[in-house]
């Protein structure tokens, strides 16, 4: 008897693993086209201007003034917080914010933060420093598409999305999570090279200009997400025993805050002027994917490929990994036989932090050189998780989409347009900075040498292990 019921409960259990792989992997292997209907409502000239907007911005490059940036930011708050992020880790960075916006929370200001829920599930559940958060009466977190093992589709279709905004004034937007491996600079071994871009709404507290900015733009897209059923109130209610530990978060977070005051005085004033650190542009605009949670059309792409398609002069890419579909493949070449100069920067897989990623384009390089793309890799002494754009001399494109399938295809993802000279040429100064580290990448796979840029070389672990990872990997490409 115990031996059939052993036998039935092995079967189950092996068709529940194989509903689970199928659940999660069949949802997303055919990837969609973008659809007539937005193709249709696709107004490339929409993203230009010629005459200055009331928007402002200026790049976030150095990891310390990301971290500065966002709390100094919350200090600036006079009735409403935004935060949506992808992952929020513990750690120094993120009491620092957390502290800021408990403060500004207890000054009557209203904070709403939305996290991806597979992540914010792995790393902020059981943690007090949260609920701590959650219970305060003027905060509300909510996560995005919580994992459901019954519905095992509900694995993938993350949120990427990486935003801040305050009041009708400020929207910092890129690709930092919110831990010490992407602000500040509490572990400086362990540290990854990002990018954001601020928004300065020159003529906040005026109705009037409201819709000009494109802060206007940005939390019409949080509402959607916010008020999507896809979204759930999470830290709200604490069991008995969490309930136990609230007043020695507070405490906690309380001294904390005393401390930060201390030791960063300027960052939590409030009145700061943003217009000496910003520059000018003609126009700012939000794209964005579909919102849902399964296989996506893929909207960011067609934009940005489009955008790129019709440079005349030069398209330079930045991004942290390359994973190519077919569609993806073919607007590349389609770019390259168009604009006389196309680069992308990534990182070598020697640099880069992304194992799955590093693994497929150990087998697809190749492919990727196909195009015609002029190939870079870097070599710094950090992986760079920067995406950006650079199309001509006055376009720039920064946020959270990787050159990649998942961020094509499943996840959502938010970047910026920005239509604007100065700030055109402030991120290439930044992009230049890494290129510096970078070799160029020859037809046949070789590096063109830099005495400057020594090659750092796959450890011959990593190495063996990409073999058989860049192989085995391409049963669920589509996920990468």
């Amino acid at each position: 008897m115990k031996r059939r019921i052993f036998v039935i409960l092995r079967w189950a259990l092996l068709l529940y693993l194989l509903y689970l792989a199928a659940g999660a992997l069949l949802p997303f292997v055919h990837t969609k086209k973008t659809g007539e209907e937005f193709k249709n409502n696709f107004e490339p000239a929409s993203f230009y201007s010629e005459t200055e907007s009331v928007d402002r911005a200026r790049v976030v490059e150095t990891s310390m003034d990301a971290l500065e940036s966002r709390v100094l930011m919350i200090h600036q708050a006079e009735k409403r917080i935004v935060l949506s992020t992808f992952d929020i880790r513990d750690g120094s960075s993120c009491r620092d914010i957390f502290s800021s916006l408990l403060e500004a929370a207890d000054r009557g200001v209203k904070v709403q933060i939305l996290v991806d829920g597979l992540y914010g599930t792995l790393h902020m559940q059981g943690n007090p420093i949260f609920y701590a958060a959650g219970t305060n009466p003027n905060i509300e977190i909510k996560f995005y598409n919580i994992p459901n093992p019954l519905k095992p589709w509900t694995i993938n279709g993350r949120m990427h999305d990486k935003y801040l905004l305050i009041d009708d004034k400020l929207l910092l937007l890129g690709g930092r999570n919110t831990f010490d491996y992407f602000l500040g600079e509490y572990n400086l071994r362990n540290l990854s090279y990002d990018r954001d871009v601020m928004i300065y709404n020159t003529k906040h507290g005026q109705e009037e200009a409201w819709s000009s900015s494109v802060l206007s733009e940005a939390y019409e897209y949080f509402e959607a997400m916010w008020q999507s059923g896809y979204c759930k109130t999470v830290f709200n209610a604490p069991s008995a025993s969490m309930k136990k530990k609230l007043p020695a978060a507070r405490a906690e977070l309380a001294e904390y805050y005393q401390t930060l005051k201390e030791a960063m005085p300027e960052l939590v004033l409030a009145g700061h002027d943003y217009g000496p650190e910003t520059v000018a542009i003609n126009k700012a605009t939000l794209i964005s994917n579909p919102t849902h949670i399964l296989a996506k059309e893929p909207w960011v792409w067609y934009q940005v490929q489009y955008l790129m398609a019709h440079a005349e002069k030069q398209a330079y890419i930045h991004t942290p990994y390359a994973v190519f579909s077919k569609d993806m493949y073919k607007g590349m070449k389609e770019i390259t036989d168009s604009v006389p100069e196309v680069t992308m920067l990534l990182n070598a897989t020697s640099v880069g932090d992304n194992f799955m990623a590093s693994s497929d384009y150990t087998r697809n390089r190749g492919k990727i050189l196909d195009t015609g793309v002029s190939l870079r890799e870097y070599f710094g002494d950090h992986s760079s998780h920067g995406k950006s754009i650079l199309v001509d001399d006055r376009l720039s494109i920064v946020g959270s989409y990787n050159l990649d399938m998942r961020s094509t295809y499943v996840d959502t993802e938010t970047m910026l347009v920005i239509d604007g000279e100065a700030f055109n040429q402030q991120l290439k100064a930044c992009i230049d900075n890494l290129e510096a580290d970078s070799l160029v990448v020859r037809a046949d796979g070789s590096y063109v040498p830099d005495p400057d840029v020594p090659v750092i070389p796959v450890p011959a672990k990593k190495k063996w292990i990409f073999a058989v990872t860049s192989r085995l990997f391409q049963l669920f490409r589509y996920l990468i």
